[in-house]
């Protein structure tokens, strides 16, 4: 049984929450505009590659606050380490996971 790895523009566009570098990011942003070019493409039967940022990550390390900028090719080219749950970006100098959001059931 072949296991399919995932892609990480899907991870990304049905995460809640990422964590990058040990960091948990408050806010991250996709380029939705570059995500329909790419879908347009990808229904035509055509390449699709681009340098353009397709997701903004915004992060808070103690006092600093820390911004991440990602390409299409970049996210496209990222590694995925299926024991950890974490993809490896810009051969290995940044490491992130998407998370869902956690939901907690008031009743007992």
């Amino acid at each position: 049984m072949q296991i399919e790895t995932p892609y990480l523009l899907d991870q990304l566009e049905a995460a809640d929450m990422l964590e990058i570098d040990t960091l948990h990011a408050w806010h991250f942003e996709l380029n939705e505009a570059l995500l329909d070019e790419a879908d347009a493409a990808a229904e035509a039967g055509l390449p699709f590659a681009s340098a353009e940022t397709v997701v903004t990550i915004e992060g808070v390390d103690g006092r600093e606050r820390r911004v991440w900028r990602f390409t299409y090719n970049e996210v496209m080219e990222a590694e995925y380490l299926t024991e950890e749950d974490t993809w490896l970006l810009l051969d290995g100098r940044h490491r992130l996971r998407c998370q869902g959001a956690i939901s907690v059931n008031g009743e007992i």
